[in-house]
């Protein structure tokens, strides 16, 4: 089910460098601009590729919209990658032949399985279908770590990972963090958080202080719970060097920041509009921090 149209970057071999690219979230470019008017289709674009992003993460553009994006991510030298959000092996099935129809370069599928009510054998059936897709598609579908999904349960998720002999995963620990109020790290979470760090395939960034799922870190990433998260962000980078394949040169992570309110706003009842923190300073600080720890990933 090769597609001859839509380069996800299978042709690449084992020898050439290994590299990081950070995507910034076009959800967190959500009412971002000067003043109170929001910046342009081609404004965001121009913005993420000054500021040194790699690329955007997002979805695939409707049709109409479709040729204008790809003259964009053109001309600003950005790569895309795109999000699903599948209950059965049929939807992710009918999204993959969307990719396939798409006529442009997709770096990966980050996908969120809206099934969090679905455990155990069931889950591990779904789990393995959704794997199974993605080879079949020749497409690299990660599966991501968040709440309200059928991963949202950090024990069961670890027991899914082991039973399917690895899934590729995207790493957002900020769902566990704030899902089990994780203000000081166990030894038994870390446990179960570094058995799914070795089936990094992604990284979402974004920190959790264990009681909100988004937090402001601080001007130079001071917040007490940032050191936690550079450090597993490191380890799954370096787990991602250890065992990638001929077809995996890139490692993507994304600088996933929502918008109010999934941000802390000052007034969530007064418009849900004046958040806390500045989101897209917060943003470029989060992309400096992934790159700092890929370089040190890279030396150990």
């Amino acid at each position: 089910m090769s597609n001859s149209r839509t380069s996800i970057h299978t042709d690449r071999t084992h020898w050439e460098k290994p590299t990081l690219a950070v995507h910034m979230s076009w959800w967190g470019m959500s009412s971002l601009g000067e003043g109170d008017r929001e910046w342009t289709l081609e404004e965001r674009f121009a913005q993420i590729a000054e500021a040194g992003f790699d690329g955007i993460d997002g979805f695939i553009p409707a049709p109409e919209e479709a040729a204008e994006w790809r003259r964009l991510l053109a001309k600003y030298e950005l790569a895309l990658s795109v999000n699903t959000y599948p209950r059965t092996a049929a939807d992710l099935e009918q999204f993959l032949q969307k990719v396939r129809d798409y006529d442009g370069d997709i770096s990966f599928i980050n996908a969120q399985v809206m099934t969090p009510f679905l455990i155990d054998e069931r889950a591990i059936s779904l789990l393995g279908e959704l794997k199974r897709l993605g080879a079949a598609y020749e497409l690299p579908v990660h599966i991501e770590t968040h709440r309200g999904t059928i991963t949202q349960d950090l024990i069961r998720t670890a027991d899914y990972v082991h039973q399917l002999n690895g899934l590729p995963l995207t790493i957002d620990f900020s769902h566990y963090v704030v899902a089990g109020e994780l203000h000081t790290i166990s030894d038994e979470a870390e446990a179960l958080l570094g058995e799914l760090l070795v089936h990094t395939a992604s990284i979402h960034a974004r920190v959790s202080n264990g009681e909100q799922v988004q937090v402001g870190i601080g001007d130079n990433g001071e917040h007490p719970m940032v050191p936690h998260f550079k450090r597993w962000w490191k380890e799954g980078m370096k787990h991602w060097l250890r065992s990638r394949n001929n077809q995996e040169v890139t490692l993507t992570a994304v600088c996933e920041l929502g918008p109010a309110g999934y941000a802390i706003t000052i007034d969530e009842y007064a418009g849900r509009t004046k958040e806390i923190s500045d989101r897209w300073q917060q943003s470029l600080l989060l992309k400096d921090i992934l790159r700092r720890a890929w370089s040190a990933a890279l030396n150990e």
